[in-house]
This record gives C-alpha cells, structure tokens and sequence, in this order.
C-alpha cells in the first residue's frame, strides 16, 4: 500500500495588514530613535573635544622637548566654529625673544628663524575642529579669556616669562546637549602636563579640577 501524504497548504508572503503594521513599527522606532541616535553622537563628539585640547597642549609640549627650542600653541576660531589650534616652533639663538611679537616663530609654510637640522623641516603644525560640536551644542571657553596662546620652555615647562597665558579649557554642554553629557576641562601644570578634570565634580573625588 502506498502512503497517503496529507495536502501541503501553500505559504504565501507578508499579508498587506501585516506590511502596514511593520511599517507603522518601523516609522514608530525611526522617530524615537534616529533623535537620540543624533544626540548620542553628537554628545560623544563633545565629550572627545576634551581629547582634542589635551593632544593639543601635549603635542606642544614634546615638540619643544624634541627640537630644543621654545615652542607654543595658538588658538585659531573660525566662524561659528570651536577654536582649533597651532604649534609653532621657536629658536632662542635668532637673536630675538620668542615673544607674541617674534617674527622668528615657524609657520604653516616656513620653518623657525635660525632651524637646522630636523628643526629645519619643521612646519607649523594646524589641526582644525570642524569634528567637534558647533558653538550652539559646545562652549568652550579659554581661561583667560583675553589671551589665545600657551608657551613652552625647551624643558616642557610653561615658559614663566610669558604673561595672560591660557593654562585652562572648559567645555560645557549647550543647545540640545545641556544634560546630555558633563562639564569637563583641560588644566596645564607649571611642569606643562595637561590634565583632563571635572569641574562639577565632590571634594575628595580625584576627577574634581585642581583649585
């Protein structure tokens, strides 16, 4: 005798209501999530603008350590941008202080006065911050506000003979971001180490930025 196999039911796609509802589902989780997705982004591209002056501040200093020569980071803004920054290079032995009113410093496109050797091919180096948050997500704010440079010694210290120098930045959520994320700052020592901190932070916490 031969076996009798049941009829098989034939199995058809998505019905249309089934469709409908996905798509409902699908726009529900779009609208809640794509928001948050672009807040969660745009916050941790906040939170790494403290990275970005670190690296800045560190970067000056080991190059006025590499090239024995004094050197210095300037802040450059842009319109409607967070301040990026530039390290310049300069020779004790041009026969010029190197002060804000040295022409002796290295630029973009020229080395310092009197380079030789490795110094010699050294171009300032410019890094801009058109990753960071705009002005309306970001503040950052330089302390003192009414000066846009730091200077280092050829030993990495901060150069004391310079005056109104920009030993600190604080950032801070603005905009949509207020809440997203917490205030943080970038603090030099006297020895020219950058230390990222919070501002916010308790007494007793090791996070908290010196006083």
């Amino acid at each position: 005798m031969y076996a009798i196999n049941p009829p098989r039911h034939a199995t058809g796609g998505f019905t249309l209501i089934e469709s409908m509802v996905g798509l409902v589902v699908l726009g529900i989780l779009l609208a809640v999530g794509v928001p948050q997705m672009s807040g969660w982004l745009a916050a941790t591209r906040a939170t790494g603008a403290a990275q970005f002056y670190a690296d800045g501040f560190a970067q000056a200093r080991n190059l006025a350590m590499t090239h024995n020569s004094q050197s210095r980071l300037v802040f450059v803004s842009g319109e409607n941008r967070q301040p990026g920054w530039q390290i310049d290079l300069c020779l004790r032995n041009s026969g010029n202080p190197c002060t804000d009113v040295s022409n002796d410093w290295s630029t973009p496109t020229t080395a310092a006065k009197g380079a030789t050797g490795a110094t010699a091919d050294y171009r300032s180096l410019v890094r801009g911050a058109d990753t960071l948050p705009p002005t309306t997500m970001l503040t950052v704010t330089l302390d003192p506000e009414d000066d846009d440079a730091v200077y280092f010694t050829p030993l990495g210290w901060i150069d004391a003979g310079q005056t109104n120098q920009v030993l600190r930045v604080d950032l801070a959520p603005a905009g949509a971001l207020v809440g997203e994320f917490k205030a943080s700052a970038v603090v030099l020592t006297l020895g020219g180490m950058a230390v990222t901190c919070l501002p916010g932070a308790a007494a007793g916490d090791s996070r908290r930025c010196p006083q």
